[in-house]
């Protein structure tokens, strides 16, 4: 299930605490075992359920972390006879680990790159840090692969459906500690007038003008149109990209459901907050990096302007397009 901000903050302070001595291990790996949970490790053929983030030491940068998409990254340990392993790779972190355990690597870039003959990645110096707890440990043994594929089938149909389960829950806490009273649609869509325009209310084949921001209902911000509020939030901005209001023709250029109902509930010059389900989002579907599956979302809106178009019945069917996608 997805963590918060807070256990996520005071989980890595706790591993930051216990990673001052770490040992030197092959090919320039260093680690550190916060916890022993003294299990079997894993083997060739073994998978690992695992929680992770990955740094770079230029600036401490964050690269990944499970902990955005609330559910585990799948890990196969791959024999050391497979093209291109080596003593201290990322593969061998894993052997170190089983059921329980945690504990954080630093995997030297300079041996990866003498040992592959591949160059080193742009986006770090000499090290990338690995920050490992293990839920669970499938042992291959013996067993066909259909009979650990179905297992591993299995257990992550188990967390998808704890995903879902929370959805509900996720969105009753968000309005409880916003102190909200949103105005709740057939379709499940709720949502809050911050300050009511005066103008056109928009129509399926008007062009809608929208500045917006889009985050989870735990705080973590995903999109936004305001460049301000996307440094902020470091969300890794493309030096490409021009931040301005959202321009598209409401019904025929597909956005997610939630904001096609949404928008036509408002004049021109609002400002509201959309509470939107998963059902009318991305579903059972990740977006991007940062939006889990059944994750309902949150999106402060301005509806800056509403240009009247040809009339349309329905919306035009089609995919979501990147405008409430995650800019990283």
């Amino acid at each position: 299930m997805k963590k918060s901000i807070l256990f996520l903050a005071a989980a890595a302070t706790l591993l930051v605490a216990s990673c001052q001595n770490f040992k030197k291990g092959d090919g320039g790996l260093e680690y550190n075992i916060v916890k022993d949970n003294g299990g079997d490790k894993a083997v060739a053929g073994d998978f690992l359920s695992v929680d992770m983030t990955i740094k770079s030491d230029r600036n401490d940068s964050l690269l990944n972390s499970t902990y955005d998409l609330g559910l585990p990254q799948i890990v196969q340990i791959a024999p050391d006879s497979i093209p291109g392993a080596y003593a201290g790779d990322y593969n061998s972190m894993f052997k170190f680990l089983g059921e329980g355990d945690s504990a954080v690597f630093k995997l030297n870039l300079d041996t990866m790159a003498a040992r592959t003959g591949q160059p080193k990645p742009e986006f770090a110096d000499k090290y990338v840090t690995f920050t490992v707890k293990v839920r669970k440990h499938f042992k291959k043994g013996e067993l066909t692969d259909s009979v650990i594929y179905s297992q591993l089938d299995e257990y992550f149909k188990g967390e998808l459906d704890g995903l879902k389960n929370a959805e509900a829950g996720k969105i009753s806490k968000y309005v409880a500690d916003n102190k909200l009273e949103p105005k709740k649609t057939a379709s499940g869509l709720q949502y809050v007038i911050i300050e009511e325009g005066k103008g056109a209310l928009p129509a399926l084949g008007d062009t809608v003008v929208v500045n917006y921001t889009g985050m989870l209902t735990n705080g973590t911000i995903f999109d936004s149109s305001i460049k301000e509020v996307a440094e902020k939030a470091k969300l890794g901005i493309d030096p490409m990209r021009t931040f301005e209001p959202l321009r598209f023709s409401l019904g025929n250029q597909p956005v997610i459901q939630g904001w096609t109902e949404g928008l036509q509930l408002l004049p021109q010059g609002t400002k509201a907050t959309f509470i939107i389900p998963s059902a009318l989002a991305y579903g059972d579907r990740p977006a991007g990096q940062k939006i889990p599956p059944y994750a309902p979302l949150i999106f402060e809106v301005e509806l800056v302007d509403v240009i009247k178009g040809q009339p349309i019945a329905t919306p035009a069917p089609g995919q979501t397009p990147n405008i409430v996608e995650p800019t990283n």
